[in-house]
């Protein structure tokens, strides 16, 4: 080849190669370059605030939140919840995920169409249980032993007024527990459930069931025999008045009375704290709308100043401890929001936060038979659970 032909050759391949990289220039990128932006939301922030802080403007803020919102009630957010957004280089939005309680994820897509999917992992719900000795306080063994500390209330809500955690544990008793514990992703979310408890206190075994934890009801035995059955009318609520002569608050003179007043926010459910029967449902002049159960031949309770009562409840249906029947407000004679509950027992009325009153009520409509199904299948848990659960196995203590 002559010298001429070879240059030739040369020019032509290197005009060839320039135009490759010319085009390679003059195409747009297929995948353009994202860029990840991951942000927290702390104390007193809102979503708005989060995506001005990430740079998006006020249109696209409004797009994205009305997405979120569309699928999560955005006043829930907490410190703590997170917020990932994907951009293009010139600040646009491919998509936006907010990560929010028990790894719950809500992700949106941008595009021609908007698109938005959530993502909520299956809960996983171990049984777990644990055996310890109580040498200081139930609330000191229960932390060294890794077990949720909260429990302690738990126990002493139902306890309370037959043991004294302070005068009657001189040391060394012996306390189970039984609970459930959910995870997502192998994690603990902080539920936990307990379902039974076992308190051996010289010659005496306290035992209680929780069989429903929604409704807060609990059976607690003294060495096998059913003692009461336990719920409360209101989950949480404070005492704001008890039984006895007081100032009414509303006309300010002194006069009885016959029920013990919780203080609670409107719609709070209320539920019965015995098996029995509704007999009443309806308007009772000061009481307002009113609930009356009765327990047998002589007891009955009475639930005032609801706000509403739930569909299907109706008189003369079968309820049990624990059931909703109406929820807090302020009808009839009241200040505010509360819950009136009275004790009635042959037509008068006793102070419904006496032991030997909640020993009556229970001891007139519980189910022995039951009560005492659910306490032998809690006890063979138990022992199952103690005999499979590895000695290393610990929860991590929470208060």
């Amino acid at each position: 080849m002559t010298i001429p032909t070879r240059f030739a050759a040369l020019m032509l391949g290197a005009a060839f190669c320039l135009s490759l990289t010319l085009n390679a220039r003059a195409q747009p990128a297929e995948f353009p370059v994202i860029q990840t932006q991951t942000l927290e939301i702390a104390s007193g922030q809102t979503l708005d605030l989060l995506l001005a802080q990430a740079g998006i403007g006020a249109a696209e803020r409004q797009e994205i939140a009305f997405a979120f919102g569309a699928e999560y009630d955005l006043r829930k957010l907490r410190p703590g919840h997170e917020l990932r957004i994907d951009m293009t280089p010139g600040g646009t939005v491919q998509q936006a995920e907010l990560r929010v309680s028990e790894g719950v994820r809500i992700e949106i897509s941008f595009g021609v169409d908007t698109a938005t999917r959530v993502i909520a992992p299956e809960p996983e719900v171990l049984q777990r249980a644990a055996s310890l000795q109580i040498n200081t306080s139930v609330f000191v063994a229960l932390e060294e032993a890794g077990v949720p500390s909260r429990f302690a209330v738990k126990l002493a809500e139902v306890l309370g007024g037959t043991v004294d955690f302070r005068r009657d544990l001189s040391g060394g008793e012996t306390l189970q527990m039984m609970w459930r514990e959910t995870r997502i992703d192998g994690e603990s979310i902080g539920h936990f459930e307990l379902t039974f408890a076992a308190l051996k206190i010289d010659d005496t075994l306290f035992e209680v069931t929780w069989p429903d934890a929604a409704s807060g009801s609990a059976t607690l035995y003294r060495n096998g025999e059913v003692m009461r059955v336990v719920a409360q009318p209101v989950e949480g609520a404070r005492v704001s008045s008890v039984y006895g002569r007081r100032r009414h608050p509303v006309y300010g003179d002194i006069r009885m009375h016959s029920g013990v007043d919780f203080a609670a926010a409107r719609g709070t459910p209320v539920y019965a704290t015995a098996p029995g029967r509704i007999r009443f449902i309806g308007r009772r002049g000061g009481y307002g709308r009113t609930v009356e159960i009765s327990h047998g031949s002589s007891t009955m309770t009475r639930y005032a100043h609801l706000n509403a009562i739930p569909e299907g409840v109706r008189e003369g249906q079968q309820v049990a401890a624990g059931d909703r029947i109406g929820s807090v407000g302020s009808s009839g004679t009241a200040t505010g929001p509360n819950l009136h509950y009275e004790v009635r027992v042959n037509g008068r009325p006793t102070d419904p936060l006496s032991e030997d009153q909640n020993i009556a009520i229970s001891r007139t409509t519980q189910s022995g038979e039951i009560a005492q199904e659910r306490l032998v299948r809690a006890r063979a848990d138990l022992q199952q659970l103690m005999t499979d659960q590895s000695p290393t196995q610990r929860t991590p203590s929470e208060s």
